[in-house]
């Protein structure tokens, strides 16, 4: 991006989807997306198998894809502290092409057991199979989210992840797709899937032969294989880090949720909607969109930084849309013939279903994406396979736990409806708590919020702000809400030195102590407060982390920018780090600002919704010789060139 001291208009970034033309991750990704296609047709298929077409005393259809899931991730349990640890010992590409090589070898098996015609040897050894390629997704899971930052900057995380997460799901829903189709073939559906399973395979390994190579992070690790110490190591080697392992444990909730809905598909197709296996594809179908569209709404909605805030809107949106799966789909009457999709789709009352199941899995995707890309960014460079092996661990006994509770009630009575509004309640909880353990996360949302929905706004010279290490992020103070527009202009996350009298101020005083915000009174007024405040200010600085203040210690009255008191210049005097001068433009006028006479929130709101805010920020300034003066200077002229651009150049 341009720097801002010119009013020049930044180029636009490429999309995420220029990726694909890349090297270094298009040969990954289709690595990624044949594999998940092929554990999705094959599982799925056999799903099917079992629920419509075998009667089998011991593995009756309501527990299939119970069965099935659990048998999955179970080696995720057993083996992800050795994988985690394989990917930060060798080079990734390596590792990748071996798991594809043990995949061909695994379908091979599959598909000759999908053509036997003994049921109960048939069924035995495609179940060994479902555990062989959980152990197959085991060894890829570390590599796949630690080759990523290995490839892509910080302001393509977020794009590369939603691509993967989209490609993913698409890739599970043509292979569910698939599977349900080639399953159902008559006389020949057992053979169609055996030769897409090891065709899949196959092309697999092709494509990642063409994946660069990608050298260890920690290549004198020594290999434990006792899985048990080493999965205890990695959970307290996460927990080392508390918003990455919250974070983990958020998406470790995420997997929960959604195991529930994707195991209990093809029989809420079959026995609450009274629909064949056609219909439990669509269902899959609306599922695996709705993942792929929320993941691909990401980049748009995060303008290429890793966004937080939206982890919030989607866990909302999971909770709604879940509760009201349940009331769409009560009493539905069963027709005299199963349902064709035909059928299905021409019932007003299905469509209110598919639109619950689109809209609550986009709402999956605006909640996981920015979860890993944090993850991946805040994780140890070193230890990031084995922190993403921690999260793997996680995830499987979060799945497992979610395949016993949904067993448990269904075998107590319960209807699947009904474990699907339990699951959507017990969502709202679980997020509320994780969201009360990372404040962070709150913060971020309130701030998107206000500048996507109060007012939209636009940031010039982001990538000034520092990818890594402590600075401070000096602004001008023009309204009540500038922390919550600089949270949400800011890539990392910020810890404000605020007045103390602001944590009077109803929901805004809350918020900002739940974020962690320090106050500070002037020293003639309150000196122990005054201390603490330098005092902690220091401590975020020596932890490596951005420091916000507003160097006019308050809110200016007029409109015009007030001379900058010594406070800065003795927080960069004890601590030497980068300043990052910071212009807020066109919130004053706004009813978030103070007026004369001191009296807040009394005016009319001259700027209405959507109305656009503006964020310039300037190249980092060396602490040695800085004053205030110096410091407000160049955040006058941050001001004075962006006033003269909006003057001047006709708003877009």
């Amino acid at each position: 991006m341009m720097p801002i001291d010119t009013p020049s208009t930044p180029a636009a970034e490429p999309s995420q989807f220029a990726l694909l033309g890349q090297r270094r991750f298009a040969p990954f990704f289709w690595t990624q997306f044949l594999g998940a296609a092929n554990d999705n047709l094959f599982k799925f298929a056999l799903t099917v198998l079992v629920t419509y077409q075998l009667q089998l005393a011991w593995l009756p259809p309501s527990l299939a894809g119970l069965v099935i899931g659990a048998l999955f991730i179970l080696p995720f349990v057993l083996f992800s502290a050795t994988a985690g640890q394989l990917a930060d010992k060798l080079d990734k590409a390596l590792l990748m092409r071996f798991v594809k090589s043990l995949e061909i070898g695994i379908m091979a098996l599959a598909g000759w057991a999908f053509v036997q015609t003994d049921d109960q040897v048939r069924v035995a050894t495609l179940l060994a199979c479902v555990f062989a390629m959980g152990l197959h997704s085991t060894l890829f899971g570390p590599v796949k989210f630690a080759y990523l930052p290995q490839h892509l900057s910080e302001r393509e995380l977020t794009g590369g992840n939603g691509m993967v997460e989209m490609g993913t799901f698409v890739a599970i829903l043509l292979g569910n797709v698939a599977g349900g189709l080639l399953i159902g073939l008559p006389q020949v559906g057992p053979a169609a899937v055996a030769v897409a399973c090891v065709a899949l395979a196959l092309l697999g390994r092709l494509t990642a032969h063409q994946v660069p190579a990608t050298p260890a992070t920690d290549p004198g690790l020594r290999i434990n294989l006792n899985p048990l110490t080493e999965t205890w190591r990695n959970l307290k080697l996460a927990h080392g880090h508390l918003v990455v392992f919250r974070s983990l444990l958020g998406i470790s909730w995420m997997w929960f949720f959604g195991a529930v809905f994707l195991s209990q598909f093809p029989a809420f197709a079959k026995e609450v909607l009274h629909g064949d296996e056609r219909v439990a594809s669509l269902l899959l179908v609306v599922f695996s969109v709705g993942i792929g569209a929320g993941s691909l709404l990401c980049e748009v909605l995060s303008r290429r930084q890793v966004e937080i805030g939206l982890v919030p809107l989607g866990a909302i949106g999971m909770t709604v849309f879940a509760v009201d799966l349940y009331f769409a789909s009560s009493g539905l009457a069963a027709p005299a013939a199963p349902w064709g999709v035909a059928g299905f789709l021409a019932q007003p009352a299905h469509w209110r279903i598919m639109l619950d199941l689109a809209l609550m899995a986009l709402s999956a995707g605006l909640y996981s994406v920015p979860m890993y890309a944090l993850i991946q960014l805040r994780a140890p460079k070193s230890h990031r396979a084995r922190i993403i092996a921690a999260n793997n661990i996680l995830n499987a006994l979060f799945m497992i736990a979610s395949s016993l509770l949904a067993g448990a009630m269904l075998s107590a009575g319960f209807s699947i409806a009904e474990v699907f509004l339990a699951t959507g309640l017990a969502n709202a909880l679980v997020a509320g708590y994780i969201f009360l353990l990372v404040p962070e996360y709150l913060l971020r949302f309130v701030a998107f919020l206000l500048t996507h929905v109060v007012y939209r706004l636009r940031v010039s010279g982001a990538g000034h702000i520092p990818a890594e290490g402590p600075a401070v992020i000096a602004a001008n103070h023009v309204s009540f809400v500038d922390a919550l527009v600089l949270a949400a202009a800011s890539p990392r996350p910020i810890r404000f030195l605020m007045d103390h009298r602001i944590f009077a101020t109803p929901v805004l005083g809350a918020l900002f102590r739940l974020a962690g915000a320090i106050p500070v009174a002037p020293q003639k007024e309150d000196p122990v407060v005054y201390q603490r405040a330098f005092e902690a200010a220091s401590k975020v600085l020596a932890d490596g982390d951005l420091l916000g203040i507003f160097p006019e210690g308050g809110i200016t009255r007029d409109g015009r920018l007030q001379p900058f008191r010594g406070g800065i210049a003795r927080i960069i005097e004890r601590d030497p780090v980068p300043v990052v001068p910071v212009a807020l433009l066109d919130l004053w006028g706004s009813s978030f600002s103070r007026i004369e006479g001191g009296r807040a929130l009394a005016r009319p709101l001259r700027r209405g919704l959507f109305s656009r805010i503006g964020v310039a920020v300037a190249a980092p300034m060396p602490a040695r010789g800085l004053t205030p003066e110096a410091l407000q200077h160049q955040v006058q002229h941050l001001l004075d060139i962006h006033s003269l651009s909006r003057t001047s150049t006709p708003t877009p």
